[in-house]
């Protein structure tokens, strides 16, 4: 057997159990290695200080290889192994997942930040527990130090997400809606792209084991608004004994409505978002302005979303003449077709 894959991580990061799920569904070897543990030592480098990094063993003597970001690890995860994919074999569905995943990394993060540092209990908890998972055995008076500094840190840090006075109740509302349309899509399949998981379900999965796991205020409203979505996020935590069959995925032909009331909440919120900060990105403005659900929306303009906007346009611009005419039907009347207008 092949060497097993590293992927070094933490229980507190959405992206880590996103790519950690992703890896037990489809069935691939690997360690799991705590960062900042004992074992999380002669990892190759990478170019950010990032979690999660995911190493692959050397070939032929060759040195490994360490890699960050999850959704361009997922899909070198489906050239190199065929079974349990998580990208559906459609290329209109695959790209529907695509739009999903991106909201789920890069919108449902806003949330999950959020909630974290904006409440007094669920930064007490955060302080508390996030500095004790990489050495359980530290000393309390240790401990305090590295409390104080990661909660300062990233409380300081909210307004780069775009967490402030005036844009909390946007995301509280947003997410409360998001727990709705989920709930009553589970409802109707198991997951997002119907009967078997696609690469979105574990991007909404990564960001709710903190909303609905960890952090205490998020968690109540998911117990009081989708008690549903709670039990699935235990659930798709191990899906590697999930039977799995290639005729699992929805039909391009059947996409429910439940699943269009999701895309119809990426456009309300996520595509103005996109379009503003792409647009302040291009003045090399430093701050985007726009109006979200109605209220203003201001937050720091950030590069990262300026790519993901880039790559959900090429991703587009790639399909086959029928497979976009799909596309632009499943999308019509959502708010997420004005991302592809010329």
């Amino acid at each position: 057997m092949d060497p097993p894959l590293k992927l070094v991580g933490a229980p507190g990061s959405p992206y880590s159990r996103k790519l950690r799920a992703v890896l037990r569904y489809r069935r691939i070897p690997h360690h799991w290695i705590v960062r900042s543990s004992p074992s999380d030592r002669d990892i190759p480098p990478v170019p950010v200080s990032l979690i999660p990094v995911l190493v692959y063993p050397g070939e032929d003597g060759a040195p490994e290889r360490a890699e960050i970001d999850t959704t361009p690890i997922i899909r070198e995860l489906e050239k190199r192994y065929a079974e349990r994919g998580v990208v559906p074999a459609d290329p209109a569905l695959a790209f529907i997942d695509a739009l999903l995943e991106d909201y789920g990394d890069e919108w449902l993060t806003k949330a999950m930040f959020h909630y974290r540092w904006a409440y007094r209990a669920d930064i007490d908890k955060a302080a508390a527990i996030l500095p004790r998972w990489g050495r359980v055995n530290l000393p309390d008076d240790s401990v305090a130090p590295f409390s104080e500094m990661i909660a300062s840190r990233q409380i300081e840090r909210l307004w780069v997400v775009g967490s402030n006075e005036a844009t909390g109740p946007v995301i509280e509302r947003s997410y409360r809606r998001l727990l709705e349309c989920l709930d009553r899509h589970l409802t109707v399949y198991p997951h997002l792209m119907g009967e078997r998981p696609g690469s979105s379900d574990f991007a909404f999965f990564g960001q709710l084991t903190q909303l609905v796991l960890f952090d205490p205020t998020p968690a109540a409203v998911t117990l009081e608004t989708a008690p549903r979505v709670h039990a699935w996020v235990e659930v798709v935590e191990d899906l590697s004994g999930l039977a799995v069959s290639d005729d699992g995925w929805i039909s391009r032909d059947a996409v429910p409505d439940t699943l269009r009331a999701l895309l119809a909440e990426v456009g309300n919120v996520y595509v103005p978002f996109l379009l503003a900060n792409a647009d302040a990105l291009s003045r090399e403005a430093e701050t985007v302005e726009c109006e979200i659900d109605g209220q203003k929306w201001t937050q720091k303009a950030f590069p990262y979303q300026g790519k993901c906007l880039r790559w959900l346009r090429d991703a587009y611009a790639a399909l086959a003449p029928g497979d976009r005419d799909c596309v632009d039907g499943l999308l019509a009347g959502t708010g997420c077709e004005a991302l592809f207008r010329a």
